[in-house]
């Protein structure tokens, strides 16, 4: 499959809303504020920036710019229904933003619609529950193989055709299919529920796909994080997981022009996300030991972590998109069911390197 790069831009802003459409007894019916995000992902095509490098801040900057208008203000008064995707929508009519791909908005850390150019609302809502598990057929003297415990959450992620309509699937309607689970699943043992006497990431993603998907039509992924840096997706199909690292490292970008700031040696706490697919090993009950994938990575993790970027042999410029190769170029012969890299130099800004199916969106 062909490379496919997006740069990434998130920005916040507080506004409040009521959506009326709702039933007036609905909590949303009423004013009430939010702390929102809003983020987009944008091919953007070569020569955008003005200067090669220089894409995430620049258009950081736009989003910012374009966002002014609702920060502390009343959304009603710019739009009759400000539900999550007609702030989408809204904003990607005035970014007017050479080969953008999607715009979210995320009204609360727990909730959020991705939209693209044609209307296809993408919306998910997280969970959390407290449980224990083991995994009975991992090898002698892994760790996972004694019974612990996880404060699990899961992602729903349902994609729905919205074409002119102001909301596309209710977040209560969600609350109330995840319900019976979460009674199921929370303060458990795993083991013990039929169907995850093998409880992986993998094999949750998919026990809950196969309980929501017969009420849930528009169900298109199920994410599991097992922890705050590693999880699995599955999607009826087939299944991907990932792996989060952190880098402290130090940088500069070439190209910007004299007396730039980003021209000097300056750093960032990088999140690094790597993705990988792979087919399920039917006895293990995973595609791949999440340690595993950070023991592999581990020699090229010490070539960036704590070390100056713009001194690695090989890197062309210090901007994610270029750091984002790099990693792709190292990593591809010790993993090589890699097929994605997220780069975030700062939350929600950076570089989304994908060579395979680009998958479902995290939350930033």
């Amino acid at each position: 499959m062909a490379e496919h790069l997006l740069i990434a831009a998130a920005a916040g802003f507080e506004a409040a809303r009521r959506v009326s459409m709702l039933p007036s007894g609905h909590r949303a019916h009423r004013l009430h504020g939010h702390s929102f995000l809003a983020d987009l992902r944008a091919a953007l095509p070569h020569g955008w920036a003005s200067f090669p490098g220089g894409e995430v801040e620049e258009l950081a900057t736009l989003l910012r710019e374009t966002l002014a208008p609702f920060d502390y203000a009343e959304l009603n008064q710019t739009m009759e229904q400000p539900t999550d995707e007609n702030l989408a929508r809204w904003l990607r009519k005035r970014l007017q933003l050479p080969g953008l791909d999607t715009i979210g908005i995320q009204s609360t850390a727990q909730q959020g619609v991705d939209l693209d150019a044609h209307d296809h609302a993408h919306v998910w809502r997280r969970y959390r529950f407290e449980s224990a598990h083991q995994l009975p057929n991992v090898p002698a003297g892994h760790k996972c193989g004694r019974m612990h415990g996880h404060g699990f959450e899961v992602i729903l992620h349902a994609d729905k055709d919205m074409g002119p309509g102001a909301l596309s699937i209710d977040y209560d309607h969600i609350d109330r299919l995840w319900a019976p689970l979460h009674a199921r699943l929370d303060h458990a043992c795993l083991n013990d529920i039929p169907g995850l006497e093998n409880p992986t990431s993998e094999m949750i993603s998919g026990w809950i796909w196969a309980q929501l998907k017969p009420h849930l039509p528009e169900l298109s992924w199920v994410t599991v994080y097992e922890t705050a840096s590693a999880g699995a997706h599955f999607d009826g199909h087939h299944y991907r997981i990932w792996k989060e690292l952190t880098l402290d490292s130090a940088m500069r970008l070439a190209q910007a022009p004299p007396g730039d700031p980003r021209r000097r040696i300056h750093g960032h706490t990088y999140t690094l996300r790597l993705h990988l697919h792979a087919p399920l090993d039917e006895i293990k009950g995973w595609t791949i030991d999440y340690g595993d994938v950070k023991t592999l990575f581990d020699p090229i993790f010490r070539r960036l972590d704590h070390h100056p970027l713009h001194e690695l042999p090989g890197a062309s410029d210090n901007d994610a998109a270029s750091l984002a190769h790099w990693i792709r170029d190292a990593a591809a012969p010790l993993l090589p069911q890699l097929d994605r890299i997220d780069l975030y130099q700062t939350r929600g800004c950076g570089a989304i390197l994908s060579w395979g199916e680009l998958g479902p969106a995290l939350p930033v």
